[in-house]
């Protein structure tokens, strides 16, 4: 399967072209902007794609059988960057996967996401640019799984999470690195297929976590 993951040269879209890499039935394109990343990306395992989110992605996506949307400008970009990626980027690279015949699409989102307006107020902006994508994904009749992670962390992963499609209590954080893991093993498990699902630290295995969904 050949999967692309835009936001590849991002601390969480690095993590998964090296999982992807990894397995023998993946082959990794790992969508960057500039040409100074190619070797660091392939120093990860993965096949660099030179596209730009803001610009014409009918190439990236030809040949490919799915998409992980890891990108994000943050919130401390600026609304205009947060509008341009986060939202319009992510529902270009919808279109043009649509377009190409792509079957399949990952999102990485955010906890919160579903109800902007409730978040703090430098976070309101970002969370509806990630509401719109997601609902643009939700329509676009491709194979959807939305991840909506806690607040990240670069601490190592433990291998172990809480996941629902709604969490009772939202507050927390998750590692980058099992947040990557869970969006590579969501990608052919079925049970994630047209879900929604929110993920924190917990004790539960990754894999026994999305399946019971």
């Amino acid at each position: 399967m050949k999967v692309l993951v835009a936001g590849a040269n991002g601390t969480t879209g690095r993590q998964i072209v090296s999982l992807l890499a990894k397995e023998e039935n993946h082959t990794a394109l790992a969508m960057i902007r500039k040409e100074e990343q190619i070797e660091d990306i392939k120093k990860a395992g993965g096949e660099p794609v030179l596209a730009d989110l803001e610009g014409n992605l009918d190439q990236a996506v030809q040949g490919v059988s799915a998409v992980i949307f890891a990108a994000g400008s943050g919130p401390k970009t600026g609304p205009d960057k947060t509008t341009a990626v986060d939202r319009d980027g992510a529902i270009s690279l919808i279109n043009a996967a649509k377009k190409a015949g792509v079957k399949r699409f990952v999102m990485l989102s955010a906890i919160g996401s579903d109800t902007p307006e409730q978040g703090p107020e430098g976070m309101q902006h970002y969370f509806k640019a990630k509401l719109d994508a997601d609902e643009h994904l939700k329509q676009s009749g491709l194979t959807y799984t939305i991840v909506r992670p806690g607040a990240l962390t670069n601490e190592e992963g433990t291998g172990k999470i809480i996941a629902q499609n709604k969490l009772e209590d939202p507050k927390g954080k998750i590692s980058r690195a099992d947040v990557a893991q869970v969006i590579v093993s969501s990608l052919e498990d079925e049970k994630t297929y047209n879900q929604t699902f929110e993920i924190l630290n917990g004790n539960v295995p990754i894999k026994e976590a999305i399946s019971d969904l």
